[in-house]
């Protein structure tokens, strides 16, 4: 007991420095570098010249093309998050309710379109659906049509801008989803089972209602990732959108400030769908008497009939959406490819240049050092601030912990924005050193995986080991670095794996921010590959596939790591 005492008391003693001075460390980063930028954009959008006005959205609200850009990007949000959910709900309602032979593998197999960006993915749908791409030589050869379908035309951009963002988007949606309804207590269906209600009845009046808070945490992910999306669009040529309009006025946001007012705009409708989740979806939870699996409702599937059929969805749902990446691994094995279905030779010759070129493999390298720098931020602010918070070292710890969050509520797009706007003409000038704002950017936007996966480790690991340590004299530092750093090392290389990855294949902070070609990182060089005639394609494609295998690699050693708990770090 007096040991004890001792402990809590060397605990309390040592507690408030550590306590508080990570508590203004993260304060003083959040502020310069997310309150200070989006201050001063809105700011800038209702005060020009320093007065009260709202010219820039009067001016908005006239363009046409801004009105209608708005309009766009939020169907296509919309339209996203129901094809997407029109994708997950049956396979995840399947998984959490059914036992099967081959079920990980399956399940593990629908999240491999995350392993690349529907940035990248763009060029394999050009590819396939162009006018003389694959689709169309197939079906002419068939004798099934008689002139090319234009699949990408003005008219069908949007959809294909949605395709390629559900696609790549559905697996957080069902991961969410599958969490969601394996936690829903099974005692309740089987009453009313019992009571004589048929499926879709339970379904509606039961099941759904429970695992409404964990669709709505995907859902607003979706939906947010979907709307403020800059590569997509950008490369499948559908300008009327938001995103692509501000990445417009970054350039000249003095003489074209009205990017002020479509920022602005992003940045109420992001913040108001997470007040809502918030505020709105969390207080109607309804009360279960268990939570988890119950052997009793997981029921093995074994008539094959039934077998079949789900393996049947698993696989085309698999398939189909790897079409994007299958385009882009053809192209860039391809020495040509016009007028065929397929390529008729193939090379590697795109990978050599890639290395032997200046700006493909200096780009590799800019990425490689870019993320790995954001990456370490991350892990020394994620740990610093997991501890606190699980240690309750300061009085509403769960305030730090909800700060650490805010960057899951501002997309790229505002923040890049923001730091162009605000740091122009000061040491972290993206016009004359992109690379100190690049590391921050990357660092910021991942830092909330970073503190989840910390967090996880350290509610897993007895305080008790740390308060030994305090008795015998350890520091805290020591205590820290000897005992508990050890004891969830698992759970800081899942999150510095996923903190690299998405920083390695970010694409909005690198197309707005890396305005100096020898800080091009993977993203902006495929970017500007593409854009050039000849073998650009193929260099960019090479490229991608590079990115995807290093996001695959990072996103597997993760999921071994973390299991079915890797989707805690997709929720909102």
């Amino acid at each position: 007991m007096q040991a004890t005492s001792s402990a809590k008391a060397f605990k309390l003693n040592r507690s408030l420095p550590l306590g508080w001075l990570t508590v203004a460390a993260v304060i003083l980063i959040m502020f310069f570098f997310l309150l200070l930028p989006v201050g001063v954009i809105v700011f800038q959008a209702f005060f020009p010249g320093g007065e009260l006005s709202l010219t820039y959205f009067s001016l908005l609200l006239e363009n046409s093309l801004y009105t209608d850009s708005i309009v766009n990007s939020v169907n296509i949000g919309i339209a996203t998050t129901i094809l997407a959910t029109t994708i997950s709900l049956p396979l995840a309602t399947i998984n959490a309710r059914c036992d099967y032979r081959f079920k990980g593998i399956l399940g593990g197999l629908l999240l491999v379109p995350m392993i690349m960006p529907p940035f990248v993915g763009a060029i394999g749908m050009l590819r396939f659906f162009a006018r003389h791409g694959t689709v169309n030589t197939l079906l002419l050869d068939a004798g099934l049509i008689d002139t090319p379908i234009e699949w990408l035309s003005a008219s069908n951009m949007f959809w294909a801008v949605v395709i390629l963002e559900a696609l790549h988007l559905y697996p957080i949606m069902y991961l969410n989803l599958t969490a969601a309804l394996a936690n829903v207590d099974p005692s309740m269906d089987e009453a009313a089972q019992t009571a004589g209600a048929p499926w879709y009845r339970r379904f509606i009046d039961i099941t759904w209602p429970l695992a409404r808070p964990g669709y709505f945490a995907g859902a607003i992910i979706v939906f947010i990732w979907a709307v403020t999306d800059l590569g997509s669009p950008l490369l499948i040529g559908y300008h009327d959108t938001v995103p692509v309009q501000i990445f417009n006025t970054v350039t000249d946001a003095q003489e074209n400030p009205i990017g002020y007012a479509l920022v602005f705009i992003v940045v109420v409708v992001t913040v108001a769908l997470f007040l809502i989740s918030k505020t709105a979806i969390s207080p109607k939870k309804y009360q279960m008497m268990a939570r988890g699996h119950v052997t009793s409702a997981v029921k093995k599937v074994q008539h094959r009939g039934v077998l079949a059929l789900i393996y049947v969805c698993f696989l085309t749902t698999t398939v189909v959406a790897l079409i994007p990446h299958i385009g882009v691994v053809l192209t860039s094995l391809t020495e040509s490819w016009f007028m065929t279905a397929f390529p008729e030779q193939y090379t590697l010759s795109h990978y050599k240049m890639v290395f032997v070129q200046d700006l493909p493999s200096l780009s590799i390298k800019n990425s490689l050092m870019l993320a790995s720098l954001a990456t370490l931020l991350d892990l020394v602010l994620g740990v610093l601030i997991a501890f606190v918070v699980t240690r309750r070292l300061i009085p509403f710890a769960n305030v730090l912990d909800s700060i650490a969050m805010i960057p899951l509520a501002l997309p790229g797009i505002v923040l890049a924005f923001g730091y162009i706007v605000t740091y122009t003409d000061t040491v972290l000038d993206p016009l004359i050193n992109p690379i100190p704002i690049l590391v921050i950017a990357y660092g910021i936007r991942r830092l909330p995986f970073m503190v989840r996966s910390a967090v996880a480790g350290f509610e897993q690991t007895n305080v008790s080991l740390e308060e030994a340590s305090y008795i015998f004299g350890a520091s805290r530092f020591r205590t820290i670095l000897k005992i508990t750093m050890p004891l969830i090392t698992a759970n800081l290389i899942a999150g510095a794996l996923l903190c690299f990855s998405y920083a390695m294949l970010d694409v909005s902070d690198s197309l707005i921010l890396a305005m100096k070609e020898y800080a091009y990182p993977l993203t902006k060089t495929i970017y500007v590959l593409f854009l050039e005639q000849e073998s650009g394609e193929f260099l960019a494609s090479a490229l991608g596939v590079i990115g995807m295998f290093i996001l695959s690699v990072c996103i597997i050693g993760a999921s071994l790591v973390l299991g079915k708990k890797i989707g805690e770090l997709f929720r909102a």
